[in-house]
């Protein structure tokens, strides 16, 4: 259970992060690729931006997290977990440029 409170925290931070600025459009309102492309849309965000390929580097990241929390713990989901701690780090830094 803890590795999937990780990654509902880890998902939530994204969230968090992105939504902490004010959108002319909507916000961000989950990591799916459907979500990310109506953010993008309604925001009229350029699909190569910087920002588009950290939510969608977090979003796959997760996804295969979600995949791999029945499993025993590995190097490789902590790896993963501490990539995505590392993204949403660069989404902070990322949005103050934005």
């Amino acid at each position: 259970m803890s590795e999937f409170s990780n990654r509902v925290a880890a998902q939530r931070r994204v969230l968090q992060i992105v939504n902490s600025r004010e959108w002319n459009g909507e916000r961000l309102f989950g990591l799916s690729r459907n979500a990310i492309d109506r953010f993008a849309g309604s925001n009229n965000l350029d699909p190569t931006s910087g920002l588009l390929k950290l939510i969608e580097s977090a979003s796959s990241k997760l996804f295969f997290l979600a995949n791999k929390s029945q499993e025993q713990v590995s190097e490789e989901y902590e790896a993963l977990s501490a990539d995505v701690a590392h993204i949403a780090d660069e989404l902070e830094i990322e949005l103050r440029s934005f």
